[in-house]
This record gives C-alpha cells, structure tokens and sequence, in this order.
C-alpha cells in the first residue's frame, strides 16, 4: 500500500486528553486550524441544544427501560413521534427483561435499587393486565 494515499483521517474526539486534562482547555494551549476551531464551534452549539446525559447507573438503567416500556403500553408519548402507540407484545418483553434483571441481580443490589426494580416491576404488570384486558 502506498504511503502517499490517505483514504480517512483521524480526529480525536476525546473529552479529556491523555494526561487526564480537560481536552478543550489543551486544545487552548496548541493552536488549532480553521476547520478544528469551525467544528469545536458547532459540538459547542450542539451541547446548547441537547441537556446533559444523566449519570450511567443501576437505577437510571432501570427507569429508562420502564420509560420504554410505558411508552409501549402507550400510558406515555414517543419521544420521537410525540405519538401515544400500543405495542403490547414489546411492553410484555421489557417487563420480561426488568424480570430477568431482577433474578439475575438478586442479592447484589442495594435496599434502594431492590426498592426501585420491584415497584417498577409491580406497576407495570397492573398497568400491562390493565390493557391487555
């Protein structure tokens, strides 16, 4: 293969450099060309639009697959459609999946988090009956 053919180009889109430091600061430091300073610009822009991702856990996993499930027994919108649609087959597979996840997870989770899975649980059984009815 030829060296003087480039086919892509890589762009590091890390959030914090290899030493551990805030990437847009380092970027600060070392000057960047036009086109890096136009698409730091528009990711800048983006995060104005979009609010900030809550924070990866047990419980944010397990409210959002109840969000899904919800969505699916149409009790709230599709975010994407604005649209109440009933899909009982697929409510039916994430309460299943939120059941698994609780066998699977007995004994290793806190009291909150045991807490949470089995409210989530038991809600969405009386409202999946409720429906399918």
């Amino acid at each position: 293969m030829s060296e003087d053919k480039k086919d892509f180009e890589v762009k590091d889109r890390r959030i914090f450099s290899q030493d551990g430091q805030n990437a847009e600061s380092a970027e600060d430091e070392t000057p960047a060309a036009p086109k890096e300073k136009e698409q730091a610009t528009s990711s800048t822009d983006e995060s104005k639009q979009h609010p900030p991702l809550p924070e990866i856990n047990f419980a944010t996993f397990v409210v959002s697959l109840n969000a899904s499930a919800l969505m699916h027994l149409g009790a709230i919108e599709d975010p994407t459609t604005g649209k109440t649609d009933k899909n009982l087959s697929m409510a039916k597979q994430t309460i299943d999946i939120l059941k698994v996840l609780e066998e699977k997870t007995a004994g290793n989770l806190s009291k909150d988090e045991e807490n949470l899975l089995k409210s989530i649980l038991y809600d969405l059984k009386i409202i999946y009956v409720k429906e399918k009815g």
